[in-house]
């Protein structure tokens, strides 16, 4: 004979549930939801509307420092900044400072990440020591470089005063002080090149090179058929991703240079900065902004284009 279950036994078998909005919203169905609604709100209130505030200033003429009300001037901003010398002088000097830097690090780290390929003795410890650079702030790598560069007690000027009676100063030409920019940058960041060169590096199998040392194949054969393959990818990521940080370089050069001498190392983002700060041109400054937004997505298609390009090849 079957016995049925009593009240209190069916209660303590099923969950109990809430009526109304909160069982609603208590509901299991809706836990993943709610856990991440407020990573949502303080992304949108952080970032998102910040943004996008940005973005209508940009289609106003309106000074912070002003108290008025913004009056619309629709694409006027937008069109005022390629008939802009001053913009198109600080696009240059970012340009060159980028390409000289990106390349600077891809040599270097490259050299690196041949060098920790092998195995040698206190390797772990001299790589903790190579990757050190990365990890410090852009101000500290800043203020380091500018101490190393100061005319008076700086390492550089008391290396150079061994062969010439003068004293040096890096950073008092145009060519000098770009230099003195490229190697702080490049010292800071050419570890992270090494990191990801190293990792195609390691992946390279062994029973490829021992096929081609049995074939009698050249070293050059061999990087370029073997090991420049599977560090190809990272190449291209090491220069997209150092190629849009190094655009947007502003801490190192502020400190060094501040952007001198004269306007000779004042990059895009240095000139927003005092647009945006210095000269309180709050609409002219977003607009350059997403310009170069806009320039930095057109770089980051360009490496999927290539990434994409590259697969369509293997395939």
């Amino acid at each position: 004979m079957a016995v049925l279950p009593t009240q209190t036994q069916t209660e303590a078998a099923t969950p109990h549930t809430r009526g109304g909005f909160g069982g609603w919203l208590l509901d299991p169905k809706r836990r993943g939801a709610l856990l991440v609604t407020p990573a949502i709100a303080i992304l949108f209130v952080m970032n998102i509307f910040p943004l996008l505030w940005s973005f209508g200033l940009s289609f106003f003429n309106y000074r912070a420092n002003r108290q008025r009300v913004p009056k619309f001037e629709g694409l006027e901003n937008y069109q005022d900044v390629p008939t802009d010398d001053k913009v198109w002088e600080r696009f240059q000097t970012t340009a060159v400072i980028v390409g000289s830097s990106v390349l600077l690090q891809l040599i270097v780290g490259f050299l690196l990440a041949l060098l920790f390929a092998k195995e040698f003795p206190l390797r772990r410890v001299v790589l903790m020591l190579v990757l050190t650079p990365m990890m410090l702030s852009f101000v500290s790598v800043g203020v380091f470089f500018k101490l190393f560069y100061e005319p008076t007690f700086g390492i550089v000027s008391y290396i150079a005063n061994f062969f010439t009676d003068e004293s040096f100063v890096t950073l008092a030409t145009p060519t000098g002080a770009i230099i003195g920019i490229v190697i702080a940058d490049a010292w800071m960041w050419s570890p992270f090149v090494m990191l990801l060169v190293l990792a195609g590096l390691v992946s390279v199998p062994k029973y490829l090179y021992e096929a081609a040392e049995i074939d009698r194949a050249s070293a050059w054969r061999r990087f370029w058929t073997i090991t420049f393959p599977y560090i190809k990818s990272l190449l291209l990521l090491a220069v997209l991703f150092r190629t849009i940080e190094t655009f947007k370089l502003f801490d190192i050069v502020y400190i060094i240079t501040e952007g001198g001498p004269g306007s000779s190392t004042e990059t895009i983002a240095v000139y927003l900065y005092r647009t945006a700060f210095q000269f309180f041109k709050t609409s002219q400054s977003s607009a350059l902004a997403y310009i170069v937004l806009f320039i930095v997505i057109v770089l980051t298609n360009l490496y999927l284009y290539a990434v994409n390009r590259r697969a369509q090849e293997v395939e």
